[in-house]
């Protein structure tokens, strides 16, 4: 933890652009969330709603993982995540370059969650993620309706995902999973295939959570 950060604190960030507070604070085994203002970003927060008693939405819509920086010289991360692209489509576990991130258009709402992990806890999270990117685990669709579900009604939520599939995964399940294969678990008491950006968001894990502010948004 860092030394002017007590464990489970949020340090607001401002003044700083996408890409100059992900290379400040992004580091191999950290936590991201970012929201957006496409309707897919709105759908998932909405949803969120049910986690709080006055139903107000969630903040995040996405969570990854950071790798960290490869001998290319970029720092990339690993995420369950839907991309289109030229004749292209990334349908699932992936890994991406951060640059993906310093688009402010199109991610409005920046986090990184820094656990202080250990080296052989990092090593473990990113052999499982990178496990997952090479044998094409699936983005799931159908998972995200079963953990509508789950949101709507408590008792669901520590079930196995009423809708799960074989190797897939969306991404707050993606990032939950690999957590817990490393032996640290974001949110006790949820199945995997429930988990949802909220959730790792209020995760009780120690952690400093580093929050971009943008200039007149409502602080967090």
């Amino acid at each position: 933890m860092s030394a002017e950060a007590a464990p489970n604190s949020t340090i607001v960030v401002t003044g700083l652009s996408n890409q100059e507070f992900l290379q400040r604070y992004a580091k191999a085994g950290c936590i991201g969330l970012c929201n957006g203002a496409t309707l897919v970003d709105k759908a998932i927060c909405r949803a969120q709603r049910h986690l709080n008693t006055d139903e107000q939405w969630g903040e995040w819509s996405h969570a990854f993982l950071f790798e960290g920086q490869r001998v290319d010289g970029h720092h990339w991360v690993v995420e369950s995540d839907v991309q289109v692209h030229r004749k292209h489509i990334q349908f699932g576990v992936q890994e991406n370059r951060i640059s993906k991130y310093f688009d402010e258009r199109l991610f409005t709402s920046l986090a990184v969650l820094d656990f202080t992990l250990s080296e052989a806890q990092v090593t473990a999270l990113l052999r499982e993620a990178i496990d997952l990117a090479a044998n094409r685990a699936k983005y799931s669709f159908r998972e995200l309706v079963g953990t509508l579900l789950a949101l709507r009604h408590t008792e669901l939520r520590k079930r196995p995902n009423l809708l799960a599939r074989e190797k897939s995964l969306y991404c707050s399940a993606f990032v939950q999973w690999v957590f817990r294969k490393a032996g640290l678990d974001l949110a006790p008491g949820v199945d995997f295939k429930n988990t949802t950006p909220e959730h790792i968001a209020r995760t009780s894990l120690p952690h400093v959570r580093y929050v971009l502010q943008r200039s007149g948004a409502p602080r967090l």
